[in-house]
């Protein structure tokens, strides 16, 4: 993997001069803009397309859940991870319904902050474990029961625990020898006896009953 060309989006000048020096610091990571507001981001993005936007939540102008929005439909290859010193159910969920890979806390460490946007850059979505425990009702309550009345096969608990963990269908094949393809496969298979959306729903599937 190449250099990550980032832009880091929050109102905040303390924090946007601190999380630039901490990735000015690592040698695959590139700043390439820095913004006060999602609006800001979106003509950034215009002049130079970054490939993971770090956004805020509470913005003016334009907050970080309405940039993740206007900035996914117009610009679909930028990943957006949203960092926030808020765990609002709300915030959480409608940031991952417009198309966010990643939703950490400002009070994660440095290191773990530079690790999360590693793993988003090469596809995989990241939860925060204290973030990914507060979503209690993004999946319906008439999903709650005891996974073992599913009867899931050996594969698909495997490719469920990696999904979970948050490996993309690249690595997931990788880690079990198996074809993307396959992977795709177990993971529809997975949506389907488990009655759920899509992969975060599998993610926080996992995080709550394994």
């Amino acid at each position: 993997m190449g250099i990550i060309k980032m832009m880091i989006v929050d109102d905040d000048a303390l924090i946007r001069d601190s999380l630039q020096l901490i990735l000015d610091m690592e040698d695959d990571f590139q700043v390439i803009g820095t913004a006060t507001n999602g609006q800001e981001a979106l003509v950034l993005c215009e002049k130079n397309l970054p490939d993971i936007v770090l956004m805020d939540v509470r913005m003016p102008v334009m907050d970080g859940v309405l940039g993740t929005r206007y900035l996914r439909e117009k610009f679909p290859g930028v990943k957006v991870v949203i960092l926030t010193t808020f765990k609002e159910e709300n915030y959480i969920k409608e940031a991952l319904k417009h198309g966010a890979s990643g939703y950490i806390l400002k009070s994660q460490p440095a290191d773990s902050i530079v690790e999360t946007l590693r793993s988003v850059a090469k596809g995989s979505m990241v939860l925060e474990a204290e973030v990914a425990n507060s979503l209690t009702s993004f999946i319906d309550d008439r999903q709650k029961v005891d996974p073992k009345d599913f009867q899931l096969t050996v594969r698909e608990m495997a490719v469920l625990e990696l999904v979970g963990t948050g490996f993309s269908n690249r690595e997931i094949a990788r880690q079990l020898h198996l074809s993307e393809g396959t992977v795709r496969n177990n993971v529809s298979a997975l949506l389907d006896k488990l009655s759920l959306r899509d992969r975060t729903q599998l993610a926080i599937f996992f995080l709550k009953h394994f």
